[in-house]
């Protein structure tokens, strides 16, 4: 994974499947425990496949977010992962964008 940061408030991760998967969502969630006024827009294009583990640290990652009124956003979800996040209903608790450019621009358009 790569964490790239966007600007001073925002950081972009590219996500890969796992293993990478879950040590990437753990040192994200560290990363928002240090800088608590970051906002994360994760992009999962190289994501084909989620496991339970995978959903407890998005879960754990918004969670986290939230408590620090930041924001999560999830861009680039390809047939197979969107269809279990409908299918679980978290398509209705994540934000969704269709690519990386529109979840940062929605991100820096909420940034207050």
């Amino acid at each position: 994974m790569s964490i790239e940061r966007w600007s001073e408030h925002i950081v972009v991760a590219e996500l890969q499947d796992d293993p990478g998967f879950t040590d990437d969502l753990t040192a994200l969630i560290d990363e928002t425990e240090k800088n608590c006024d970051i906002d994360v827009v994760l992009n999962f294009e190289g994501v084909s496949y989620l496991n339970s583990s995978n959903i407890a640290k998005l879960l754990k990652l918004r969670k986290k977010l939230i408590s620090q009124k930041r924001r999560l956003m999830l861009c680039a979800i390809n047939t197979n992962v969107w269809g279990l996040f409908m299918v679980t209903g978290l398509d209705k608790v994540f934000s969704f964008a269709d690519n990386v450019a529109t979840g940062l621009a929605s991100v820096q358009l909420t940034d207050g």
